[in-house]
């Protein structure tokens, strides 16, 4: 049986994802810094902010968690497909 592979990210990739972040979190933190208003407002921005970032991480997460759980049920599925065809295929060389 072969070994499932493992799709690993680029390190360019890797960088990108994390330079872009920052940038983001820098600018957006600036931006509500800068912000003329008074100080109860910027910290219900940023407040508002951080959340939203937890909740994006926790949903990218359910969303690959629920991709990798399909492909791990296709495979049992495969596995399982596999193991009927072999004795099938035992018991017509046995006749």
């Amino acid at each position: 049986m072969d070994r499932p592979s493992i799709n690993e990210n680029t390190a360019a990739w890797m960088a990108f994802v994390w330079i872009s972040f920052s940038i983001s979190m820098f600018l957006m933190c600036s931006g509500i810094f800068y912000l003329p208003v008074e100080l109860w407002i910027r910290g219900y921005m940023i407040m508002g902010l951080f959340f939203t970032i937890g909740s994006s991480f926790t949903l990218s997460k359910t969303i690959r968690d629920n991709h990798e759980s399909r492909k791990l049920i296709n495979r049992v599925t495969e596995v399982k497909t596999e193991r009927m065809l072999q004795d099938f295929e035992l018991k017509e060389a046995a006749r």
